[in-house]
């Protein structure tokens, strides 16, 4: 790892659209709105970009996106598969551009109409033109069509091997809620639930019920990434990219990953925490914070496990009596997180982690933030990150 990008690259924009079930307008329009509220937020221009980084899945050509800003030349452009395992990996090949000299300013950007427009529940369904068919046609004959009924069948496993509960689930979807009640915004901002509310909601997948699933959101997301030089010069101030990583593990699918030895753990999230642990010389007990990716409440506890924060099994545990909240070990997805605030495929959750490390998260923690921890996607190739202050 002595070849590493630790603290090489900083955070210096972020921006939001609003978020809702119904933009009224194109995906490019978010982008655009996105990209230039991180700009503003930074105080650069669009002709400062030179970089752009995006999911492969983004229905926003990067040209078409510069173009519509009124950026210059661009030296780099990149793109990351697998959905929500993106989020990180975007901001990986933005901070190695950067740390190379290969790009000097970065946007890092994610816009859907993922409500008004296509909705990802429709899970796999048509023609597939990709080699994913082949792993598709064994379990589509059984119904496994949706991520729902795939985060499902490992969710069923992880509950055998480690006697985790509901109980459990409720509790991260419930912190989230509490998080978005507060925030005006979530989707979900003054619109709590309570534990007879989780309990009647609509059954989706056993175990998974409705308030155990994320939104379908329209919305977009950016980040401005730059060097720590420049950083200190800018508007805000600047977040360190202290760890980044991804993986594809061995015997990998897309979300089905059924034929591994065991299949109640995520052994490429713990794979990318260990290398984003050794880029920069921390461990989980220098962690304050997290936004942990909540396309589903249980996936949440098998992240908690990946990143060291508690043994194997012992989420359910590590999450009782408010260790996710405000005042607890591990204020975690204080904007809502997926499940309420919006799903912009955990890229506004990498703008709530700048706001923890920055003060400024409407539901700031009491605590000092030094490093915060921020996750993708889970059942695909994923990673995380560690963003810190700078010195």
């Amino acid at each position: 790892m002595e070849r590493n990008i630790s603290d090489k690259a900083a955070i210096v924009g972020i921006g939001n659209t609003e978020f809702s079930k119904d933009s009224g307008r194109s995906e490019l329009s978010l982008a655009a709105e996105a990209v230039k509220a991180a700009l503003d937020d930074a105080g650069l221009k669009p002709s400062d970009v030179d970089g752009m980084v995006t999911f492969t899945i983004d229905q926003n050509e990067e040209v078409d996106v510069a173009r519509t800003l009124g950026c210059n030349d661009l030296s780099f452009f990149a793109r990351v598969p697998y959905g929500g395992g993106a989020a990180t990996g975007c901001l990986l090949q933005a901070a190695m551009a950067v740390a190379t000299g290969i790009a000097e300013t970065v946007v890092v950007y994610r816009a859907l109409n993922g409500r008004s427009g296509h909705r990802y529940s429709q899970g796999v369904s048509g023609s597939l033109i990709s080699g994913s068919a082949i792993h598709y046609g064994w379990y589509m004959p059984f119904g496994l069509l949706t991520p729902a009924s795939w985060v499902a069948t490992f969710t069923q496993r992880y509950m055998h091997i480690s006697g985790c509960t509901p109980d459990a689930f409720f509790e991260v979807a419930h912190s989230a809620r509490e998080y978005a009640v507060n925030n005006p915004a979530a989707f979900f901002y003054q619109r709590p639930f309570s534990r007879e509310d989780y309990d009647a909601s609509k059954k989706i997948c056993a175990p998974l019920k409705m308030l155990d699933c994320c939104q379908e959101s329209d919305g977009g997301s950016a980040v401005i990434v730059t060097t720590p030089e420049r950083a200190r010069d800018l508007k805000q101030p600047g977040v360190l990219v202290r760890g980044v990583a991804q993986c594809s593990g061995k015997d990998q699918e897309e979300m089905t990953s059924f034929y591994r030895p065991e299949i109640g753990s995520l052994p490429e999230m713990t794979h990318a925490a260990n290398m984003a642990y050794a880029q920069c010389g921390l461990k989980p007990d220098d962690i304050d914070s997290a936004v942990i990716y909540d396309a589903f409440s249980p996936i949440v506890l098998w992240q908690l496990e990946s990143w060291g924060f508690c043994g194997a099994g012992e989420a359910k545990d590590f999450v009782k009596g408010g260790t996710l909240r405000i005042d607890g070990r591990l204020p975690t997805n204080t904007h809502g997180g997926q499940l309420s605030e919006a799903y912009i495929h955990g890229v506004n959750g990498i703008v709530e982690a700048v706001r923890q490390v920055r003060g400024t998260s409407v539901n700031q923690p009491k605590k000092t933030i030094n490093h915060a921890l921020v996750t993708s996607g889970v059942g695909v190739p994923t990673g995380g990150a560690i963003l810190g202050k700078m010195a």
